[in-house]
């Protein structure tokens, strides 16, 4: 594994590993780090060349100044912008995105501004909006959401832990408590607008304009996005897409399914991995 060193890469922690002609990007979701993706680094890298990182508002960032404002991360297209400036400065085109969770909708929106950079999206446990409304299910009602950034606020870290069970789900203890410590690490001055941006989100409009061709991968009990949703975006995305059904009770497959993750993986991209 190479640490790159130079801007932003260095900022983020980016990460190169792996051989191989094509190049995999791995982007974590709310509260995670690169970590997330451990699990299903070894296989990916005997067969492509992996670049794992950190978001600017993960714990595991060390200096987060200018990488995290609030007023200008309010929507996913500061984040896509941060995206394309990463693999910019790494000098990569055409790439595999893996996008978990809000990274999801943040690569979508890349892929709109530059499409010459993503050859194919993989988009897990994605969602264009969590709020219900009249004619879609986004999983929340307002009073739910309220009541998460509420927590967040008045009591981050007492909130974090059980976030992480509901998100990762009862039955994989070891990767519930993994997840606990990078939610945990996330400062709470930049939690609580993290959590507004991706709670109160709304990019159904994007799905339209995205023509690049994707891979939805859902699991089967959500706790954060109901399976309604990949097929709604299925059906709103203009370009060729696909969705992959994950037996799992978890919002991170990556953690608790790795192994299903790995073959829909290998499925979309043509690897076997034992």
């Amino acid at each position: 594994m190479v640490m790159l060193e130079k801007g932003l890469s260095t900022s983020l922690n980016a990460k190169l590993t792996g051989s191989g002609a094509e190049m995999v990007v791995l982007a974590h979701g709310f509260g995670g780090d690169q970590t997330v993706w451990n699990k299903i680094l070894p296989p990916l890298s005997r067969y492509f060349r992996v670049l794992v990182f950190d978001w600017g508002f993960s714990g595991a960032v060390k200096e987060q100044e200018g990488l995290f404002d609030p007023a200008k991360h309010s929507s996913y297209d500061a984040f896509a912008d941060d995206l394309i400036a990463l693999l910019d400065e790494v000098g990569l085109e055409s790439t595999v995105f893996v996008g978990h969770s809000m990274s999801g909708m943040i690569g979508c929106i890349a892929s709109v501004k530059r499409p010459d950079l993503f050859k194919r999206l993989i988009l897990v446990g994605a969602s264009p909006r969590y709020l219900n409304t009249n004619g879609y299910e986004g999983g929340f009602e307002a009073a739910q959401i309220d009541r998460i950034l509420s927590s967040v606020e008045s009591d981050y870290h007492g909130w974090a832990p059980n976030f992480a069970s509901l998100v990762v789900g009862p039955c994989d203890p070891p990767s519930v408590e993994a997840f606990a410590k990078c939610l945990g690490g996330m400062r709470p001055e930049v939690a609580l607008p993290l959590a507004r941006t991706v709670f109160l989100c709304d990019h159904r409009e994007v799905l339209g304009r995205v023509t690049t061709p994707c891979t939805i991968i859902q699991t089967t009990n959500d706790a954060v996005v109901p399976s309604s949703v990949a097929q709604y975006m299925h059906d709103k995305i203009q370009g060729e897409s696909t969705v992959e059904m994950i037996v799992a009770d978890s919002h991170v497959p990556q953690l608790t399914a790795h192994q299903q993750f790995i073959d829909v993986l290998g499925g979309v991209l043509g690897f076997e991995y034992d």
